[in-house]
């Protein structure tokens, strides 16, 4: 049976283990290797305890749990896994990160899906160098639990499983989770982890029009790595090639909010099932020659970007507050 840590005082444990190392010096001019790998067992019991014992809150008895106040220590910042290893006290702390992540809800990034997530976008807020970073690196998102994270797990597990290409897994999965935060592990994991999964929505967001909203894409709200399909619909063709650089412009001159009525997400209401997401207009066109620049758009609630559309307001009343705006 494999030997728990036992947590006691740090101080205690630290002679403990100067002693034995101290002791371990005479086996050291022994030939006998098996006598000195034996004779070093309760030294490592004892930095394993000494580890766990670091963590003093009375809720962290289990390694899961001191991982877990270790990351809330120190939330949106690059944890190396040694150092979880250290705290845990056991060697097979991925396992416990996983079941944090999969059965509770943290929001914990792995080294490997940072490095896809920056790779596909400017996720310059992360704060730290792509460069540097190591699959074995972790990053908890943000000190918030997700409870409903369980459920999602599992239906991505069965998405998982079909024949389905990887977009149309991720498809799929957001579309079964519309209006709900997913996190990039989630749709990694949808992906059999290959590192395209980012690429694929980025592809949905931007040459497909699905309304997949991210921190990057102008909600500013959201952590890195946490993505929102607003609405089961995709855009009109002709706005799917609107630049995330521009599109972030128009949102942010405009307030994040509708040009005509002021609706945002901010002031949403959720009993109001019709008006539910922001959308960017061509003043002029697109089919006409309209083209993707700030001064061409304008932000609009979807329904009354649906009443452009029928031809209850025109072009000129559009442009007049543009330029009232800026």
């Amino acid at each position: 049976m494999v030997r728990r840590s036992q947590r006691r005082d740090p101080e205690k444990l630290r002679k403990e283990l100067v002693d034995l190392l101290e002791d371990f010096e005479s086996r050291l001019r022994e030939d006998d290797l098996r006598d000195k790998v034996r004779a070093l067992i309760p030294a490592n019991y004892t930095l394993r305890d000494l580890g766990s014992s670091l963590i003093e809150s009375d809720d962290a008895s289990s390694a899961r749990d001191r991982i877990l106040a270790y990351f809330r220590k120190f939330p949106r910042t690059l944890i190396h896994g040694d150092e979880l290893m250290v705290v845990a006290g056991i060697s097979e702390y991925a396992r416990r990160i996983r079941e944090l992540r999969v059965e509770f809800g943290w929001p914990i990034f792995g080294g490997k899906s940072l490095i896809d997530l920056l790779d596909e976008d400017d996720q310059d807020s992360l704060g730290f160098d792509r460069d540097l970073l190591k699959p074995d690196d972790y990053f908890l998102l943000e000190d918030t639990q997700d409870r409903d994270a369980a459920f999602r797990w599992k239906l991505a597990n069965d998405i998982r499983k079909s024949p389905l290409s990887v977009k149309d897994k991720i498809l799929d999965f957001l579309r079964r989770n519309v209006g709900q935060r997913v996190t990039g592990e989630e749709l990694k994991y949808l992906a059999k982890d290959k590192s395209e999964w980012a690429r694929r929505v980025r592809e949905l967001r931007t040459e497909d029009g699905w309304p997949v909203m991210t921190r990057v894409s102008g909600v500013r709200e959201l952590p890195v790595g946490v993505y929102i399909l607003e609405q089961d619909r995709q855009a009109p063709k002709h706005d799917r090639n609107i630049p995330d650089p521009v599109r972030v412009e128009v949102l942010e001159r405009d307030g994040f909010a509708c040009r005509i009525c002021g609706w945002s997400r901010s002031n949403a209401n959720p009993d109001d099932r019709t008006r539910n997401l922001l959308e960017l207009h061509h003043i002029d066109q697109h089919a006409h020659g309209g083209e993707n620049v700030a001064e061409n758009l304008i932000t609009l609630c979807n329904v009354h970007h649906d009443e452009v559309h029928r031809g209850g307001i025109g072009a000129e009343e559009l442009q007049s507050l543009v330029v009232a705006k800026t």
